[in-house]
């Protein structure tokens, strides 16, 4: 484990700097995830660890600011092959099993519990939500968690029924004997043209990490997928209060929509709906009326009333 003073500046300025954390080599060669956090601006036992989704990595430094003014020193994860873990030799967001990324949350945890921090919030945004649920029900360090926010979790593929019922099985199955094979992700680019302030967004981030065009998947990670989605539907039993937010409503459409603004044009909602209650016995689950698939990213009015009901929810659970 990396000592806690071996902490480096990060890209997002002199608020924020990060850890890495080597991790064993894999098929693919050696492997590492980055800790990101924000500077403390005064002490206390209760953090948040976030964990991004697919195409993605850690930017949203409104958040950050959010949790540490309601005092929860706050801390991000780039997992393995993503933003700044990503190495050269390493196909991006690739894994064959989602258990790979536990390594990932066990050091993060461990690091943050050395730090003082012993009320932990762990916090997933799409499939960063099916990681991390996955991980407060069978991961390592899991007794190191308190709460889990979930924000839209991937917990089903946005599919045709087709697609869902007999393509995304027989592509999971051929993803034991080819693995690292590349299929397009099939993905809306118009969901980062909402997003990014470039094309029609209010945010700015770094593309090359988090590309509009998203990267293929493999037959490897659709496996690993659909794996975490089987699970989920046969019922978790996470111990720790759960809260899941998600959009009011989904968008689809070929070409641009401003309905894209107010609209998860990623997941269907209903998924989410449906499946959440199954994660545990302690679930809370309410729309976001407006919001994007990335709540946090939504309109101003909108990303209020995330924290809002976060916050408050978090008041509840934890005092």
């Amino acid at each position: 484990m990396p000592a806690a003073n071996s902490y480096q500046p990060d890209m997002l300025g002199p608020d924020f700097e990060q850890l890495i954390l080597p991790q064993p080599a894999d098929y693919e060669g050696p492997v590492q995830s980055t800790l990101v956090r924000r500077r403390a601006t005064q002490p206390g036992r209760r953090a948040v660890l976030y964990v991004h989704g697919f195409n993605d990595y850690f930017f949203q430094q409104e958040m950050a600011a959010q949790y540490q003014q309601h005092g929860y020193r706050f801390y991000a994860l780039d997992l393995r092959k993503y933003g700044r873990s990503w190495l050269p030799h390493q196909q991006p967001n690739h894994v064959r099993n989602l258990r790979e990324y536990y390594a990932d949350l066990d050091d993060a945890l461990t690091v943050m519990q050395a730090e003082g921090h012993d009320q932990i919030v762990l916090s997933g945004h799409s499939t960063g939500g099916l990681v991390t649920a996955l991980y407060c029900q069978d991961g390592r360090n899991r007794g190191a968690v308190s709460a889990l926010f979930l924000n839209s979790p991937f917990l089903a593929m946005h599919q045709s029924w087709v697609n869902r019922h007999v393509g995304v099985p027989l592509a999971a199955a051929a993803g034991r004997f080819a693995p690292d094979l590349k299929l397009p992700a099939m993905l809306p680019s118009v969901y980062g043209e909402s997003l990014h302030q470039q094309y029609r967004g209010e945010w700015d981030y770094y593309l090359p990490w988090k590309p509009l065009d998203i990267f293929p998947v493999t037959l490897g990670w659709l496996r690993a997928i659909h794996a975490g989605h089987q699970r989920v539907r046969r019922g978790l039993a996470i111990a720790v209060p759960v809260l899941v937010l998600h959009s009011q409503q989904t968008a689809a459409g070929k070409g641009w929509n401003d309905e894209f603004f107010r609209a998860d044009i990623v997941l269907n909602v209903r998924d989410i709906r449906t499946l959440a209650p199954r994660l545990g016995e302690r679930v809370t689950v309410q729309a976001i009326a407006g919001g994007l698939h990335d709540l946090v990213l939504s309109a101003p009015a909108v990303r209020a009333q995330v924290y809002r009901t976060l916050f408050a929810w978090l008041a509840t659970t934890l005092g």
